[in-house]
């Protein structure tokens, strides 16, 4: 688990604020029983997550695709090919929505906007050093031509949900096949 008590905190109230703004059918499935806290989602969403991500063309017909997710600091973080569709479609209109899902046990759904880690010729986000190396450790060094063949992205999430038909169970799943998660 890589998030300050800060960054936990902010997650929570925007898990809280997302539940309460939903609609009525939305909060009779995903409700106080079957919702994951902030500390718990961070437990469960370790290592690399495929997201299936949204994106809209500029004629407004929507995209989705797989990208791999990274939750860190309680915000997804994902990178696509700097040629890609996506990466085009990214810089001219940044809101996305994203979705985990694990068959039945666990679905996260997040609406946002991105930011631009690593942009091409530009200044590089303030942590992009940290974030290097964690995507360094997890593809290899020698993965990709980080400056220019890869660009990044953090999501800043407005609307974040979480489901989970039994969440004390999978965060204890996620405890035992991730000792380090529960640090």
């Amino acid at each position: 688990m890589r998030e300050t008590p800060d960054e936990l905190h902010r997650l929570q109230a925007l898990l809280d604020a997302s539940l309460s703004r939903s609609t009525a059918h939305l909060r009779s499935i995903i409700n106080s029983e079957r919702t994951l806290t902030a500390d718990q989602l961070t437990r469960v969403l370790t290592g690399m997550c495929t997201l299936a991500l949204s994106t809209v063309t500029a004629t407004g017909e929507p995209r989705i695709s797989g990208v791999d997710g990274h939750f860190l600091h309680g915000k997804w973080h994902f990178g696509t090919a700097r040629s890609s569709a996506k990466a085009r479609h990214l810089a001219a209109r940044p809101a996305v929505s994203a979705a985990h899902l694990r068959g039945e046990d666990l679905g996260v759904f997040t609406h946002g906007t991105v930011e631009t880690l690593n942009p091409h010729r530009g200044q590089a986000a303030a942590d992009w050093p940290e974030l290097l190396a964690h995507f360094r450790g997890f593809y290899g060094h020698d993965a990709f031509d980080w400056d220019n063949d890869v660009v990044y992205y953090r999501l800043h999430p407005h609307w974040m949900a979480a489901f989970a038909p039994d969440p004390a169970q999978l965060a204890a799943t996620a405890d035992r096949t991730n000792p380090a998660s529960s640090s």
